[in-house]
């Protein structure tokens, strides 16, 4: 079924006179669903972000935000609901992983070139940076990695100088300007290839608020804000303050950000009444209803939020991954048949082919035998990567006693402009050197965040309880049989039986939080985790099989998706 509109050339009446000849080659082009939508997901949606992890050979993403989408995209595709992808084509990605020559992190940056994508032809401009920037767009089709159809921007192309061609050079730019203009092309831009296409979305859906914009062009559109509300849905991803973009309200006027409204309108259809521009209370104000990512986090938002007049309903919808994507087949099969055996057999198979990789980078042999901890996920600072080694003396007997012996492997990407991230994977990378069997991994992408997630035994997540929302990397872990070492944060709340399908450290209460947290982890592995698995490898392995079955359908992306359909849309 085509999607309606695209290919109906009503617009052309009204303001995309000049891309005429280039919408016409649509006609040419493969921009359908091919089956009908099902009933209960006939709703139109745009769903905007800035980041999507679909594929290794696709890098236009960083980190969580980014393979939460992608597993939506995934699970839309799967449900076929009637929805569609707008993100940026990133032409460096976020940056490219590497090491200097003494093997400490080296950002690199190198263009990326996916000859599997569709030029549509589509080329529109939008008012940014003092002039009128061309913006060019790409087509994913459903059938190349199985997701939703979508489409990319990119303003890399022809008729722009080199600051608008920079524009969608590097994800989560350092620049300021270049970031809140970022924002601005996937907003307005995403909301005018809309028109472009003809197809009357009936939701547009901020996943997080850089395409904040979108409601400023929506809003000259419709003309009322009612009818801007009853169109805009918006999910918050983080309680942290980086997270919630604030900028000077006459700084984004400049910039193009509120697409030709007046600081006086975007006052009085935001309610922001002095200079400090919030981003997310904007989004929360003009949209009808908003979502947490976890049950946890949409209490944290509802009481964060609580104080500002006027914000809409805030429920939550608790992040999920794709399971037909992460899960490996193997250990399904072992799952559903019950049989911790062949999940055991399969588990020494998994670990081989990771530690393949771990000699590859490191030169360190790693033996399938030995219980595993992997520690990988984006390196910020509330994540806390080093929280063992803030006692480096216990770490390092652990580390080399010889009866319950362990390797430990971290990989994760900082920021690129993160020097205080980027110290410390280097200090990491050091001590690797000291600390028997330990290392550190680079190109902590897709490809490498599955060879993780099959063979480590266990997966350790240390945030500060409350700052991470959802946290979705221990639940394609637990799909793979890996089990979950946590702090009591995110999605873990609703998933967690402790000591029968993970492994829970107690919240901290007063004082120092680190410490205690610290400690408690430290008693964990050496008191519970590290005798089960090698004194009981029939408890162990039960463990195993109720993680693997307790994330199941709660936390795979099916149930999300269906969930943002009817909770939300």
């Amino acid at each position: 079924m085509l999607f309606k509109g695209y290919y109906f050339p009503t617009f052309f009446t009204t303001c995309y006179v000049p891309i005429v000849k280039q919408i016409s080659k649509m006609f040419e082009l493969p921009f359908r669903h091919p089956v009908q939508p099902a009933e209960a997901y006939k709703k139109r949606v745009a769903y905007f972000s800035m980041e999507f992890a679909i594929d290794q050979a696709l890098k236009i993403y960083s980190g969580g935000l980014g393979f939460l989408a992608g597993s939506h995209m995934r699970s839309a595709w799967q449900l076929k609901q009637n929805l569609i992808g707008i993100g940026v084509l990133w032409k460096y990605g976020y940056y490219d992983q590497d090491r200097h020559a003494d093997n400490t992190l080296k950002v690199s940056y190198r263009e990326k070139i996916y000859h599997f994508l569709t030029d549509t032809g589509i080329r529109f401009t939008i008012p940014l940076l003092g002039r009128d920037v061309w913006v060019h767009v790409y087509y994913l089709a459903p059938e190349t990695f199985g997701t939703a159809p979508m489409f990319f921007l990119t303003s890399d192309t022809d008729g722009n100088d080199a600051l608008g061609r920079s524009i969608t050079y590097h994800l989560y730019d350092a620049d300021p300007t270049i970031k809140a203009a970022q924002c601005a092309l996937l907003g307005t831009g995403g909301a005018k290839l809309i028109d472009a296409l003809g197809w009357d979305a009936d939701v547009y859906h901020l996943n997080e608020a850089h395409a904040l914009s979108a409601a400023f062009y929506l809003y000259q559109k419709l003309g009322d804000k009612a009818l801007l509300k009853e169109k805009l849905v918006f999910t918050t991803h983080t309680p942290e303050e980086a997270g919630n973009e604030k900028h000077n309200i006459h700084f984004l006027d400049n910039l193009g950000f509120f697409n030709g409204l007046s600081v006086e309108e975007v006052r009085q259809l935001t309610g922001i009444t002095d200079d400090t521009f919030n981003h997310t209370l904007a989004a929360l104000r003009l949209s009808r209803k908003a979502n947490g990512v976890s049950r946890l986090h949409g209490e944290v938002a509802r009481t964060m939020w609580s104080g500002y007049p006027g914000i809409c309903e805030i429920v939550h919808i608790t992040n999920a991954q794709n399971k037909a994507y992460w899960a490996d087949p193997e250990l399904e099969e072992a799952r559903k048949q019950a049989d911790p055996e062949a999940l055991a057999v399969r588990k020494k198979q998994l670990k081989e082919r990771l530690f393949r990789e771990v000699a590859n980078q490191t030169g360190r042999l790693f033996s399938p035998e030995v219980l595993t901890i992997v520690w990988a996920r984006r390196f910020a600072a509330y994540k806390r990567a080093d929280l063992l080694l803030g006692d480096m003396d216990r770490f390092k007997a652990l580390m080399s006693q010889k009866k319950y012996p362990i390797q430990f492997i971290w990989a994760g990407k900082p920021y690129p402009k993160d020097e205080g991230a980027i110290a410390l994977f280097n200090r990491i990378h050091y001590l690797t050197h000291l600390i028997p069997h330990a290392a550190i991994l680079t190109g902590y992408e897709l490809a490498l965040s599955k060879l993780l997630k099959d063979g480590a035994d266990v997966w350790l997540n240390t945030p500060v309880v409350t700052r991470e929302a959802s946290g979705t990397s221990g639940m394609t872990a637990a799909m793979n049989g890996a089990v979950n070492c946590t702090t009591y944060d995110g999605w873990i709340p609703e998933f967690a039986r402790d000591r029968e399908n993970c492994f829970v450290i107690p919240v901290a209460k007063d004082g120092d939080i680190h410490e205690q947290d610290r400690n408690n982890m430290f008693d964990l592995l050496e008191n519970v985790i590290l005798p089960m698995y090698y004194e009981q490898p029939q408890s162990w392995r039960q463990v195993m099989l109720n993680g693997m079955n307790d994330v199941g359908e709660q936390f795979d992306s099916n149930r999300l998706a269906d969930e943002y359909y009817r909770l939300l849309y």
